[in-house]
This record gives structure tokens, C-alpha cells and sequence, in this order.
């Protein structure tokens, strides 16, 4: 299948690049898309559905959701795979729904039931204890998380009935409300539907669990779809059905968009084809240019990577940034 050149065209104040250009090496497309991930799924495993739908092997997720969960996964395809740790720092906001006068050993709907109770406070109650868990928090990870200790998986250990003594992290969360929004159909007795947007590292499950604790009836996470991560919004998001579907009508490159845009902040340098034939080989190139990262380009416009230029003896030097495509 031959697809057309690179191309960009705008919607609102965000500009897409629409990589329709197979990567010559290996034939795999380089960029970044945003998927909308189904329920009971795995990150791990909607990669695996990618690769095969893109038919390339070089294909990773920027940050994992539980299987539970639903919505966006940033994935990275090709050499853009190496840009997937730059998202990891980004804010995340999340669509969640808390279930009162349950707990669990998961702190979610999935796991088994510890506690429940029938007297429940009423949403003037919860309201009133949301401030509490707002601002910078200090939140301990669960046992049933991705979470390393001690070189172990915290999620294992828990699965062989061993309880460890995690230590507390320190989080961020920036907004906390109630919303109208309806993402998971009406609610039950005692659910309540909450908007949060918070720093990396931040366990839903945990919110509500403290959140439940504080009210002093407990309570779960029965729903999460998380909305956005950094630049990457729900409103974008394509589910692996619709790819699907673009992969037979031709149109699948439609989706992907250029890693540039994770770094609009930076100012653009445009190389000669000399220069960017050195970066690409891993050879510094030495300029006259302020200190400092950068945006690399050829002289065709295809992005490089990110660079960074450092004060020498002689004229600056320019390097590609360790980990960057």
C-alpha cells in the first residue's frame, strides 16, 4: 500500500501531522496515536491488537490503565516508541465513579468484599470531605498495583496472600468535583460520578478507598475512564474497532500523529542534510546557537528528535537527547 507524504492540516488551536509516510526502514510507521481502551483489556493486550492491525512489531503504550478502566492509552509506533517515557510526568484527568459502604482488597469493584454497610452519608457528606483530598497529599500505593518493591511486583505479592509495608508518595490532585457528565450510565445507590485531575502516580482506587474511610462507610472505585493524559484528550481517541475499519478503507495512517507535537515548547532548529545525516548516525554537530533543547528537523521537515545543545572549548555542541527517536 503506498501512502502519500506527511501532511498537517488544523482543528481549533492544535495542530495534527498526519504521518502518511512508511518509515523506509523496516517499513513501519512512525508517530503517536491515542486509543480509546475498552474494558476488561490490558494495556499489554491492546498493544498486541495494534501490532497486528499496523503489522509492525514496534509498537508501546505511555502509561498503563487497569483493565477495569476504559479510555485514553497514548501508544507510540516505530522509532516513535522511544518517546513514550515523555509522557509519563504529564497530569492525567479521569472520570471516576465511587461507590460508598463497600471496600474491597483491591480498593475496586473487581476485588472481594472486606466490608459493606447499608447506612449510607448522602452526597452533602461527601461533598463536604472532597476539599480534604485536594492540593498536594500524601497517598501510599496499593497492594494490588504495578508497583515495585524490593525488585518485586506489589500486585504479585499480593496475589500469594503476602501484605508489605509500601511507603507513602507524594501526589498532586488539582481538581476533585462532582460531574454530570454521563460516562457510565446512570448511577446506583450510594455512587457518586467525580472528575479528577491529578499528578502522575495518582491511584484512583486509593482516592476513593480514603475518601470512603474518611466518611467512615467505605467505599470503592465501581467505574474509571480516564479523559486525558498531557496533550493526549478522549476527544481524539480511536477504538480499535474504528482502526480497524480505516486499515480496510486505506486511511489507517490518518490516526497517527508526529511526536513533535509532545514538544511544541521547544524552539524548532532546522538542520542541513549534512548535519541531520551526523545526528541521525549519533555524531555531534557543532553550530552557532544558543544552549539549550531543541526541536530537530531535515531539510525535507521530518522530525528528528529532540536535541540538546551544550556550551564547549569550541562552538556549541549539538547531541540528540538520550532516549528521543
Amino acid at each position: 500500500m503506498k501512502i502519500p507524504r506527511a501532511s498537517c492540516v488544523g482543528r481549533g488551536n492544535v495542530v495534527y501531522y498526519f504521518l502518511r509516510q512508511r518509515e523506509t526502514e523496516g517499513h513501519t510507521i512512525t508517530g503517536m496515536l491515542t486509543i480509546d481502551k475498552p474494558g476488561g483489556m490490558t494495556s499489554h493486550t491492546v498493544v498486541n491488537r495494534l501490532r497486528r492491525i499496523f503489522d509492525q512489531k514496534e509498537v508501546g503504550h505511555g502509561g498503563t490503565l487497569d483493565p477495569m478502566a476504559t479510555g485514553v492509552l497514548p501508544v507510540f509506533l516505530g522509532r516513535g516508541t522511544k518517546a513514550a517515557s515523555y509522557v509519563s510526568d504529564d497530569d492525567k484527568t479521569y472520570a471516576a465513579r465511587i461507590r460508598l459502604g463497600i471496600t474491597t482488597d483491591t480498593q475496586d469493584i473487581t476485588g472481594t468484599v472486606l466490608t459493606q454497610t447499608n447506612v449510607l452519608p448522602g452526597r452533602d457528606a461527601l461533598e463536604a470531605v472532597l476539599p480534604r483530598f485536594t492540593g498536594t497529599l500524601s497517598q501510599t500505593p496499593p497492594m494490588y498495583s504495578a508497583v515495585q518493591v524490593g525488585g518485586q511486583r506489589l500486585y504479585k505479592l499480593a496475589r500469594a496472600g503476602v501484605e508489605i509495608e509500601r511507603e507513602a508518595r507524594e501526589i498532586t490532585i488539582s481538581e476533585l468535583a462532582f460531574t454530570d457528565v454521563p460516562e457510565f450510565g446512570e448511577p446506583g445507590t450510594g455512587e457518586y460520578d467525580l472528575r479528577v485531575t491529578c499528578s502522575k502516580g495518582t491511584f484512583i482506587r486509593t482516592l476513593c478507598a480514603d475518601i470512603g474511610e474518611a466518611l467512615g462507610c467505605g467505599a470503592t472505585l465501581a467505574e474509571l475512564r480516564r479523559l486525558r493524559t498531557g496533550i493526549f484528550n478522549i476527544a481524539d481517541a480511536y477504538t480499535l474497532e474504528r482502526l480497524e475499519e480505516m486499515k480496510t478503507a486505506g486511511t489507517l495512517a490518518e490516526a497517527v500523529r508526529c511526536c513533535d507535537l509532545l514538544f511544541t515548547e521547544l524552539p524548532r532548529l532546522n538542520l542541513t542534510s549534512g548535519n541531520a545525516l551526523r545526528i541521525r548516525r549519533g555524531a555531534p554537530v557543532y553550530l552557532h546557537h544558543a544552549p539549550g533543547r531543541v526541536r530537530l528537523y531535515d531539510p525535507d521537515g521530518a522530525f528528528l528528535g529532540v536535541g540538546i545543545i551544550r556550551k564547549t572549548d569550541r562552538r556549541p555542541e549539538l547531541t540528540i537527547e538520550k532516549g528521543m527517536i
